[in-house]
């Protein structure tokens, strides 16, 4: 267990790349247009708690752990999220920016990604079974033998989805965009 424990707390406006953040357990916290670019933001808990319009980029979280955790609005690119705590890892992102995020070999099954900018993330050995990509931009994210199974893609575009190396049984795609499943194939749909 942490040393610091705060609980239903709000932060807003806090620039933690000029003020300290304290390492401890955050339950039911909010955070509020908060930057913590590029800081070390390694051995935490977050339960329960909500990231609004933040900025999270380049952000190091070895060993975070993320509990029922919102990110709604934030900048989060080039987070390595295969590095954080995977014990009860469950996360969801509405609106996010999380360009070259990697999500290596996580178990993450349930996701939620809404409105998001993926390009060029990391899906790698990812087991994102049961997720569902709402309007997401999936431009050169790589899924290389990840768990799509029963996840739902259909308002999702540009991404290249091999079916032959990645399990996509039960997963949803829209008839507009099944270019992006037949693209190692060198078909030309028309």
């Amino acid at each position: 267990m942490l040393d610091n424990y705060f609980e239903s707390k709000e932060y807003s406006k806090i620039d933690f790349t000029k003020t300290e953040f304290i390492k401890g357990e955050y339950d039911n916290c909010t955070f509020l247009n908060c930057n913590f670019e590029s800081i070390h933001a390694s051995n935490i808990e977050f339960i329960e708690c909500e990231f609004i319009d933040c900025n999270f980029s380049n952000t190091i979280i070895k060993n975070t752990a993320f509990k029922g955790v919102n990110f709604i609005k934030c900048k989060m690119i080039g987070v390595k999220f295969n590095e954080c705590d995977p014990f009860l890892l469950q996360l969801s992102f509405t609106d996010c920016q999380l360009n070259f995020s990697s999500f290596y070999k996580l178990k993450t099954p349930k996701t939620k990604f809404v409105n998001c900018n993926l390009q060029e993330a990391d899906f790698t050995e990812s087991n994102l079974s049961n997720s569902i990509f709402d309007n997401c931009d999936l431009k050169r994210a790589n899924f290389s033998r990840t768990n799509i199974e029963k996840s739902d893609f259909e308002t999702s575009f540009n991404f290249e989805i091999n079916p032959e190396e990645n399990k996509i049984k039960g997963a949803k795609f829209s008839r507009s965009s099944i270019d992006g499943l037949l693209v190692k194939f060198g078909i030309i749909i028309k």
